[in-house]
């Protein structure tokens, strides 16, 4: 019985043993087969996306020199620069001839007699000016008084023709001179360049203007008769009183006027008296 026992473990194992042989033999890879035959190419794949820049290359060589551009427009001045400095000591100049004696004393008196020729002639002119031609004057100014009655606008134009304006008296020490000259005269007033604005307000000063067309602003003389009638629409002209006052009077009277001339700077051309008499 137990050899019976025994026969059979043996045959039990030697089946599990042979089957665990025969598993083990299927799963084993085979050998490698023949390389096959080639396949034919495949359609184009799609673009990837862009892959990072690549490193900056060797710089090249410098090209050649291009042609001269065309000279741009000039530019604004600059402002003025400040003062360089002193610069070094020139050498000292060669020496020079012997003099002549000078005849001292004669040329003192070439210059004095030429300082009282000068002192004639300048006194010649002042009497021109101020006795033949009746001209007053001011550090800027010529002021001329024409004894020709003529309205307003005939007076500017006048003035015009004569290289002048009508007297303008934007200042007290100008309006005292012309109405000294007014009263010299034996007159009682005559036109100024002083009219009322054709856009006037109700302010007194500021609707007035010379006859350069600045405003009349600052110094003013009206009389207490012109302030009152500052606003009548029929007296919008200005006569200088020989009082130094100033009044308004209607455009289409006839009456004397004044004429001023701007004096001619050194160095400037022309004739240094103004043309009094119309051209």
């Amino acid at each position: 019985m137990s050899q019976l026992l025994l026969f059979c473990v043996f045959l039990a194992t030697f089946s599990y043993i042979s089957s665990t042989e025969v598993c083990t033999n299927t799963l084993l890879p085979g050998a490698k087969g023949d390389q096959g035959e080639t396949g034919e190419e495949g359609d184009e794949g799609k673009i990837g996306k862009n892959g990072p820049p690549g490193f900056s290359g060797t710089p090249g060589e410098p090209g050649i020199k291009g042609e001269i551009g065309q000279t741009g427009k000039i530019g604004i001045i600059g402002e003025k620069g400040e003062k360089g400095h002193k610069g070094m000591e020139g050498p000292p100049g060669l020496k020079g001839g012997p003099g002549t004696t000078c005849d001292c004393g004669r040329y003192r008196r070439v210059v004095g007699q030429l300082d009282r020729n000068v002192g004639k002639l300048r006194n010649a002119i002042n009497f021109v000016k101020n006795v033949v031609l009746g001209l007053r004057e001011t550090e800027e100014m010529y002021y001329f008084l024409v004894k020709e009655t003529k309205t307003l606008r005939e007076a500017s134009i006048n003035c015009k023709l004569r290289g002048g304006i009508l007297a303008m008296p934007k200042t007290s020490t100008s309006n005292h001179l012309m109405a000294e000259y007014v009263n010299q005269a034996g007159l009682t007033g005559v036109y100024v360049g002083v009219v009322q604005a054709p856009n006037k307000t109700m302010d007194e000063t500021s609707s007035y203007i010379y006859a350069d067309s600045s405003p009349v602003l600052g110094f003013t003389a009206w009389s207490q008769q012109g302030k009152l009638t500052s606003l009548d629409i029929n007296s919008c002209c200005v006569e200088l009183r020989s009082t130094g006052t100033w009044s308004h009077v209607e455009c289409d009277t006839t009456m004397y006027f004044l004429c001023e001339f701007p004096k001619i700077r050194r160095g400037a051309t022309g004739r240094g008296v103004p043309a009094l008499v119309p051209k």
